[in-house]
């Protein structure tokens, strides 16, 4: 491993890995230069901190769950039919990582409680492709006249149950999908006006 180029994707892989094995409050730079076979000096030529590695392991997670949703809200489709899909896509996204891996989500979780400035970017990415769909569906008829900032807010703030970390707790709840697409239903039938 140590003959390969260390980049900042190498370092990254390798903290994830070390994140994932040791958990969020045991694993240090260290384990990580570790993992890579250099020294943590090393490591911090190309993060500053270990808490600028934290934020970068984030950024890099929730970059992920951005360009999923980009492919839809940028996609083939209706406006409603491009909403509904993006509203599923994050749900399912966020619920893929609670189920298959609990340890895993439960560290991001750790994570985006430090690192307030990376969730606020993934935030105003999110609600930036809520705009664009919902502007599109303004313009072609699709959805009544509205502020398309305002509109994307709400959108957003109506369906954090079924995406906030904090309620992943709900997600496999009986009725939770019955719940989803009640709530879906109910913006898509409000924002036609």
């Amino acid at each position: 491993m140590a003959d390969a180029p260390l980049t900042r994707e190498r370092i990254l892989e390798a903290a994830e890995e070390v994140l994932r094995r040791y958990g969020p409050t045991k694993a240090t730079v260290v384990d990580v230069a570790r993992a890579l076979e250099v020294s943590h000096g090393t490591v911090y030529r190309h993060f500053a901190s270990k808490a600028a590695l934290r934020d970068a392991i984030l950024r890099a997670w929730l970059e992920r769950i951005d360009a999923q949703l980009a492919a839809v809200a940028d996609g083939p489709g209706t406006p409603p039919e491009r909403l509904a899909n993006w509203l599923r896509t994050l749900r399912n996204c966020k619920r893929a990582k609670v189920v298959d891996e609990p340890e895993l989500f439960a560290t991001y979780g750790a994570l985006a409680a430090e690192a307030r400035e990376v969730v606020d970017e993934h935030v105003a990415e999110m609600t930036g492709q809520l705009q664009r769909i919902l502007a599109d569906g303004m313009a072609r008829g699709d959805f009544a006249e509205t502020d398309p900032v305002t509109a994307a807010l709400a959108v957003f703030d109506a369906t954090v149950r079924f995406h906030h970390p904090a309620m992943a707790y709900l997600w496999q709840q009986p009725g939770e999908d019955a719940a989803f697409e009640s709530v879906l239903d109910t913006l898509l039938r409000g924002l036609r006006g």
